[in-house]
């Protein structure tokens, strides 16, 4: 039996389901503005709204339509979302400051695209701070590295060794070119949605205009002195190719800063959680204990020490984001019970109104 029109429309704009969910009138955010949304329902793209309860102040960023997100909508002109649809995946990070807040990236996202450039861009150890984001949020990491054109093949040779122990899908590519960009199309299919991520003048609009054949993203310059690029993208934005597939080109990020949540050895670093395993002591601080596998590793060359003082980078900043969120989150129960005392001291004191 043919599926309903309404479904093979949501699948245009990356719907999973087998059925139509129970919920009204469908569609997906494209894009968030100042001014609202930018949605489409598989057949046209329309503004909407957010519902009321999604501007409170108390509603947790998290909580409310991102990019991404399939949304219901009711039959309002202009329509207003009334409700988010369960995600699949989330991509997010903390955002600057000192309070604990998450910012999404991207929802519903089964491929997270690492963008970076083989020229002056190429960070083995801002791909590890990336995968270590992306470890539990439902989407796999695929590293593309661009501007395959300007560097030699040795260059490419190096760089690709040094990636080698992150374990992770990675394809060396010119963004220019369509042939050399086909090796991403596996993950491009009918109902794919991915997301671009990287610094700015890595080559994220680029990728997306020779994905979609046409030049729908501007596009800039680097910098000759240290290959960064202004911000070209200056929004998230949630574009359909031609192959059925999503793609949500994203602004450069200038900072990756961890939530708190994520696993850092189960993200990128297996090579060292294995070799803790290895050690003499199950507690192994990996200093000066006898039978360190670690130690031994470091010693012979088969860990670089660079790569150990990223882990354990990666690793502070995880443990004090958990604490910070920790302390956020005792903090607002220890005012919620305080709230509720002093309501009850009220009351007692001038009955119920």
């Amino acid at each position: 039996m043919p599926e309903p029109e309404s479904l093979q429309h949501l699948r245009r704009i990356g719907w999973r389901g087998d059925a139509l969910p129970a919920a009204g009138r469908i569609g997906r955010v494209i894009a968030q503005h100042r001014n609202g949304y930018l949605v489409h329902d598989g057949v046209e793209e329309f503004r909407a709204q957010p519902a009321p309860k999604f501007l409170k102040r108390t509603v947790a960023a998290v909580d409310r339509p991102s990019v991404g997100d399939f949304v219901e909508l009711s039959s309002a002109t202009p329509p207003v979302i009334d409700n988010v649809l369960p995600r699949r995946s989330m991509l997010a990070r903390a955002a600057a400051g000192e309070r604990h807040t998450r910012q999404i990236i991207a929802t519903n996202v089964d491929t997270v695209f690492v963008v970076m450039g083989l020229d002056g861009d190429f960070n083995v150890r801002r791909i590890e701070r990336y995968l270590t984001l992306i470890e539990g949020s439902g989407a796999r990491a695929v590293i593309v590295l661009t501007k395959r054109d300007k560097v030699d093949t040795e260059t490419l040779a190096e760089h690709e060794a040094e990636l080698r122990a992150l374990n992770v899908e990675t394809h060396a590519i010119n963004a220019k070119d369509a042939a050399s960009v086909a090796t991403l199309h596996e993950h491009l299919r009918l109902g794919d949605t991915a997301v671009l991520v990287g610094s700015s003048g890595a080559g994220k609009s680029t990728l997306t205009n020779t994905l979609l054949g046409v030049e729908r993203q501007s596009t800039n310059a680097v910098r000759e002195h240290d290959s960064r690029g202004r911000h070209t993208t200056t929004h998230r934005a949630l574009i359909q190719l031609e192959t059925g597939a999503c793609l949500i080109d994203t602004p450069g990020m200038r900072e990756i800063k961890l939530t708190g949540d994520e696993d850092v050895a189960a993200a990128s670093f297996t090579d060292i959680e294995a070799l803790a395993l290895q050690c003499r002591f199950g507690d192994c601080a990996h200093g000066n204990e006898p039978g360190c596998a670690v130690r031994a590793a470091l010693e012979t060359g088969e860990l670089s020490v660079e790569r150990w003082q990223s882990f354990l980078k990666l690793r502070g900043e995880l443990s004090a984001a958990s604490e910070l969120l920790e302390s956020q989150l005792k903090r607002k129960a220890q005012a919620r019970v305080a709230n509720k005392a002093l309501g009850q001291r009220l009351r007692d004191k001038y009955g119920r109104r």
